[in-house]
């Protein structure tokens, strides 16, 4: 049996449990579309390039089980809408070019369906993808259903560690915004100059007017969101250990943000060294244990860029692979569950396991990706 042999008869297996309730020819349908154009590229590819093909229609058949399959066509596409518009480089890029533009009534949604509907008029790929889909079914619902899990598929590309989302969006401002002139004077020689400079990058462009107030916009905001968070980050935690701990724990952490030693946050408090320090280590087991994994991961991860949801626990794609290949199948299955939009309650439930062993092996895959991260920094 060859190698796409194995894997065809593997994902039948697959989607006739995970699918039961649709047809053998919708089935058939998904298992086409997931093996691609091209089959044979499973069979001429080495070893290592076959496990990387085999996560990859892992990865696009997630995609399409989180927020496609099983909707309307309408609530689809604004799932897919609602995933890209969460993208926090894409949404500040977008909404740095809304700022600096004269329509500021419009909106990251809006600007995002436009860059989509340019991408599938001109992008050869996604012509390509239509074209296979329409091959694979007949059904214009299970049509459309594919063609958006491929977009997302297609805009979460790594590039340079950038989706490629960012670098159509970039195509789109240098296609509607070009160089032009408002006044053309009389009797007078004119050079036609264009506000835009090309770039070694193929689909790239500089543009001489505005780079340097996009830059200093961007940076400003950035800074001014990251403070709000890291204002909103301190107060909750704040509360958390007033609530859980008392109100020296909450003195200790003022004064620990504000520089001050451990020596010197003992004399501040009337405590003895070792007392401070018992105290710290309280503190830190309730920050990372408690209140960043269970009680608000959401906001401090968010604040960190390590969330799993946008930031895939803050790891580049490279890292990202290897650390899913070093899973077991239960984290595996956290994640999936947990970027689905899934409580730790409903995997408890669903796996059969207790509450405290799903928030521990949470714990441990947060851990091991800080680890991982630190390592990288390091080397």
């Amino acid at each position: 049996m060859t190698v796409v042999e194995d894997i065809i008869k593997t994902w039948s297996t697959k989607l006739a449990e995970e699918l039961s309730g649709e047809s053998d020819s919708t089935r058939q349908s998904i298992l086409t579309w997931l093996i691609g154009p091209n089959p044979e590229r499973f069979n001429d590819a080495s070893e290592d390039n076959q496990q990387i093909l085999v996560q990859a229609l892992n990865y696009r058949y997630q995609i399409l089980q989180q927020r496609y399959w099983g909707v309307s066509s309408d609530r689809a596409y604004r799932n897919l809408i609602k995933r890209l518009s969460s993208l926090f480089l894409v949404r500040s890029k977008v909404r740095t070019w809304i700022a600096l533009s004269r329509d500021r009534r419009r909106t990251v949604t809006d600007v995002l369906q436009e860059v989509i509907q340019e991408m599938l008029r001109g992008d050869r790929y996604l012509k390509e993808q239509v074209s296979w889909i329409g091959e694979c079914t007949p059904r214009s619902q299970v049509r459309d259903l594919l063609m958006l899990a491929t977009l997302e598929e297609y805009c979460m590309r790594p590039i340079r560690n950038q989706p490629l989302l960012v670098y159509r969006f970039v195509n789109y401002l240098r296609r509607s915004q070009r160089g032009g002139m408002t006044n053309i004077p009389s009797g007078e020689l004119i050079r036609l100059i264009s506000e835009e400079v090309g770039t070694d990058e193929a689909e790239t462009s500089l543009s001489l007017l505005d780079v340097e107030a996009v830059s200093q916009y961007e940076e400003r905001t950035q800074a001014e969101e990251e403070q709000m968070l890291r204002e909103q980050v301190k107060k909750s935690f704040a509360t958390y250990l007033y609530d859980k701990l008392d109100k020296t724990a909450v003195e200790w952490l003022e004064l620990h943000l504000q520089g001050f030693t451990q020596d010197a946050i003992s004399q501040r408090l009337n405590l003895s060294t070792k007392a401070a320090y018992r105290l710290r280590e309280k503190i830190r087991y309730h920050a990372i244990y408690v209140f960043t994994l269970k009680e608000q991961p959401d906001l401090v991860l968010g604040w960190l860029k390590t969330s799993l949801k946008e930031h895939n626990l803050g790891l580049v794609p490279e890292q990202w692979e290897t650390f899913q290949t070093s899973c077991s199948p239960l984290q595996q299955k956290i994640m999936n569950d947990l970027k689905a939009g899934c409580s730790f309650d409903d995997i408890a439930e669903d796996t059969k396991l207790k509450l405290k062993q799903i928030t521990g092996e949470w714990a441990n895959l947060y851990l091991a990706a800080q680890n991982l991260r630190q390592d990288a920094q390091e080397s």
